[in-house]
């Protein structure tokens, strides 16, 4: 497996990992014919991995020959927080390649990108009642800090925790 930089290419296997995994994950949280209308034609006209401004999302994918195992895409925090502070955007895994290492390296290389940026810390955001998020982020050191949103993501309103850690 192989990490590297996203680009412009990568745009639809991409997509097709993100809308596959919102499929497997959030299948008892959001609704089946959401889920099932989904389409990664729609989701990969959405992405800029061309950009080199440090101050926009960045994404990592795990490749394997020609294919796309899983992403995280990292940036500077838009939550209205102080300097030095980075976010998480997102972090999927293809479900058919779930338990083989692939999330945890993609964090690992999503932290050191925020610490390469001069970040000392980092939040995400999680469905409310995705057990599988909460158990993964909890192992790699992130903890809930009690803030709480609904926001519209993708078309949908969803109900989100943020969890929080520090930055080696």
């Amino acid at each position: 497996m192989l990490l590297r930089p996203a680009i412009p290419q990568d745009a639809i296997a991409v997509a097709r990992v993100h809308v596959r995994s919102w499929q497997v994950a959030y299948r008892t949280l959001l609704p089946s014919g959401y889920l099932d209308q989904l389409r990664p034609e729609d989701r990969a006209s959405k992405y800029d991995f061309a950009s080199t401004d440090p101050l926009k999302p960045y994404t990592l994918v795990a490749a394997e020959q020609d294919s796309i195992l899983g992403f995280a895409t990292t940036m500077q925090s838009h939550d209205a927080e102080p300097g030095g502070h980075g976010e998480l955007l997102a972090l999927y895994v293809d479900p058919d390649s779930w338990n083989r290492g692939i999330g945890v390296a993609l964090i690992a290389a999503a932290r050191a990108r925020l610490v390469d940026l001069g970040l000392r810390q980092a939040s995400l955001w999680v469905l409310k009642g995705n057990v599988r998020a909460d158990r993964f982020y909890r192992a790699d050191g992130w903890t809930p800090d009690g803030t709480s949103r609904t926001d519209t993501v993708w078309d949908i309103r969803v109900d989100e925790i943020r969890y929080r850690r520090e930055l080696p």
